[in-house]
């Protein structure tokens, strides 16, 4: 897929975040692997507001073109390329329901089988650490190496798959769970979980389960 092809992608998968509710204002960011790094959205630029164009390349090595500005949290997104080869998008917002479970510091269990779409039992939760920062990308090295979903301490939540589509559908399915988790601690701080035995057989069912997306070249 072209380059040109590809922002278009990240543009109307951040205007689908927004639309379902998943991110406000410019906070949140979306790339996708490219060449030898990634395309990621543009530091502080309203998503209605962004072209092509704007979407910056950031190579492997953190370098990006000049006179562009990547988001952010570029460092975590090159993280994550970085750990998880297999994966090619990275979608992350500040979800109310996620970002509140973050605030609690609490993995979300598997209190449904839908946890299935992390390749996991649970979303963990990793330590805060300024925005921006190599720490927080560090941070982030090590939960998604457990999960495709994470949540970031007193911060949002990263989701990552093989494509944009698939991304952005594990991120909102994450959300789900959260406010599930979310009004089920009102009532209980012991929420009932799924056994382990039936994760294993939810994980083997999850390998032809899905979202299904037929990419265009």
């Amino acid at each position: 897929m072209n380059r040109q092809t590809l922002a278009r992608k990240i543009i109307d998968t951040c205007l689908e975040m927004t639309r379902l509710g998943l991110n406000q204002g410019t906070a949140g960011n979306i790339s996708v692997r490219y060449q030898d790094g990634m395309l990621i959205t543009p530091s502080g630029m309203p998503y209605e507001k962004m072209k092509e164009d704007d979407i910056v390349y950031v190579d492997n090595e953190g370098n990006f073109e000049a006179g562009k500005l990547p988001s952010s949290e570029w460092q975590f997104h090159l993280a994550v390329y970085q750990t998880r080869p297999e994966l090619n998008a990275v979608v992350h917002n500040h979800a109310i329901n996620c970002t509140g479970v973050s605030i609690l510091n609490k993995d979300i269990p598997a209190i449904h089988y839908m946890i299935g779409v992390t390749g996991t039992d649970h979303v963990p939760c990793v330590p805060y650490a300024t925005f921006g920062t190599w720490q927080l990308a560090e941070y982030v090295k090590q939960g998604i190496a457990k999960s495709k979903a994470i949540l970031l301490q007193h911060h949002g939540m990263i989701a990552a798959e093989v494509n944009l589509e698939k991304a952005l559908w594990v991120a909102h399915e994450v959300e789900v769970l959260a406010e599930w988790y979310l009004k089920l601690l009102a009532i209980t701080p012991n929420v009932p979980v799924l056994s382990d035995e039936e994760i294993k057989v939810v994980l083997g069912k999850f390998s032809t389960y899905g979202l299904r997306v037929e990419e265009k070249h």
